[in-house]
């Protein structure tokens, strides 16, 4: 992530960027996996909403995440990091804010 803010255990956390493709190759991976990686991340404890939708730029998807807390959003993010998805797409671009809600 480029931009990481402080999280606090109390307010929401939500995400926000996007997952840039840099070939064809790399949408095909994307295409491929995130339905699987979105069933999975919503069916976690804390998570409120996630999407992640190709843009209007086939390479370019919008991703918006917000969980309950930040032990949530922390439990996702190393749930994400030993996933399948996560090493298949480890190589793709991604631009993300995380902000908190106190």
């Amino acid at each position: 992530m480029n931009d990481r803010s402080t999280t606090s255990s109390h307010g929401e956390v939500s995400l926000s960027g996007r997952l840039i493709c840099a070939d064809d190759q790399q949408v095909a991976v994307v295409a491929r996996y995130l339905p699987r990686h979105i069933e999975l991340t919503r069916a976690e404890p804390g998570c409120i909403s996630f999407s992640v939708v190709q843009s209007q730029d086939p390479r370019i998807w919008r991703v918006e995440e917000l969980f309950a807390n930040a032990a949530a959003f922390e439990s996702h993010q190393q749930r994400v990091a030993d996933s399948e998805w996560g090493r298949v797409t480890s190589g793709i671009e991604r631009d993300y804010t995380v902000r908190t809600a106190d």
